[in-house]
């Protein structure tokens, strides 16, 4: 058997879930992590945003440790070097000087995870640097990719990664199964808002309430302007902890996914909420992209629309029965493939290897 692996991840945050996607995304791998028998220390910059809405303080699965400014991660130097990865993610803050200064620490493996793959890509082909410099790309033993299929490959030929691996995001088997409540709305949306990703919200949910006053529809999420029009049968919901979060896609009887404009035009970027949905049993309605009849193949394990029309149709004319037969191949399929167990499994099998690989360097 081998030997567990000793991890340093430095990401966005994993103490708050408010109006991101990145501490549920963290948290289910290190909890797979930690099942598997591995040892992680999680360090989070102490922001004031998300230290004022922390929903996680002392996780029972890793270490989390915070630090104030760029100099204070020097305290944890024999860490870094210790061990057998590190790994930065996207989005912390001062991430181009974050990673200067742990490449300095001449860690064992140089990792990083982008949670935001075709957003970053987007920023780095328009010059924008904030937390990754496209210079820095080469600087990774491995660029792990929130973002599959030939993304990976413009990963390595077009910024320079030395080798990219795809992973995806994952879920908690335990936290997210179908809670047995009963249905409250026909269709449901979580998610922050975007900009970019609220034409499609117009488009697949809030048109078709306007369309069928006698159904109930649900919208959870952080920072939607006032401004919005919303229907008067949309219930608005401002946050929802993790922790509820089985609970509301089992009492909808569709839920929506809806794609960042970036990651459509990227493909292969499944959100973790998809994969939450799915856990859950919850029928997905989902906008269309390259790369997701891969991971859900529609109308068997998801239904891909592209309009108000098709959407209205579903919530009218579709069975229970077939309804209920896509709710179940999508949870067989996350359960299979997408929790956060079999993620940390790919995970630590690329880190093995690629340690592997380094040691015989050296010798």
């Amino acid at each position: 058997m081998s030997r567990p692996l000793s991890i340093v991840i430095l990401g966005l945050t994993l103490s708050s879930s408010w109006g991101n996607g990145h501490a549920t995304t963290f948290r289910a791998l290190l909890r797979g992590l930690h099942a598997e028998g591995h040892k992680v220390l999680f360090l989070e910059r102490d922001t004031p945003w998300y230290a004022d809405s922390r929903d996680l303080t002392d996780p029972d699965f890793c270490r989390l440790a915070y630090y104030n400014e760029l100099s204070d991660l020097d305290r944890f130097t024999p860490a870094i070097r210790n061990a057998d990865a590190v790994i930065i993610g996207s989005y912390v803050p001062e991430g181009v000087a974050v990673i200067d200064r742990v490449a300095e620490m001449s860690p064992r493996l140089l990792c990083f995870y982008d949670i935001d793959t075709p957003v970053t890509l987007a920023a780095l082909k328009s010059g924008k640097e904030e937390y990754l410099a496209r210079k820095q790309v080469s600087l990774f033993d491995i660029y792990f990719s929130f973002s599959g299929g030939k993304v990976l490959d413009r990963l390595e030929r077009e910024f320079g990664a030395r080798r990219a691996e795809a992973l995806y995001c994952s879920v908690d088997a335990d936290a997210y199964a179908p809670t047995g409540e009963n249905v409250r709305w026909d269709l449901g949306y979580l998610g922050t808002y975007s900009p970019d990703r609220q034409p499609t919200l117009e488009r697949l949910l809030i048109e078709p309430a306007r369309r069928l006053p006698e159904k109930r529809f649900v919208v959870a999420g952080a920072q939607y302007p006032a401004e919005i029009e919303w229907p008067a049968n949309v219930e608005l919901i401002p946050h929802l902890p993790p922790e509820a979060h089985a609970s509301f896609y089992s009492r909808q009887r569709f839920t929506l996914n809806v794609t960042r404009a970036d990651m459509v035009a990227a493909g292969w970027s499944p959100s973790v909420r998809l994969f939450e949905a799915g856990a859950c049993a919850t029928p997905i309605i989902s906008d269309r992209w390259q790369g997701l009849e891969e991971i859900f193949p529609d109308r068997e394990s998801i239904l891909i629309s592209d309009d108000s029309d098709e959407v209205v149709r579903l919530l009218t004319k579709l069975s229970d029965h077939d309804r209920q037969a896509i709710g179940l191949a999508a949870r067989q399929r996350v359960l299979s493939c997408h929790t956060g167990k079999v993620r940390a499994r790919q995970l630590a099998g690329v880190l093995r290897e690629a340690g592997s690989a380094v040691l015989a360097k050296a010798v």
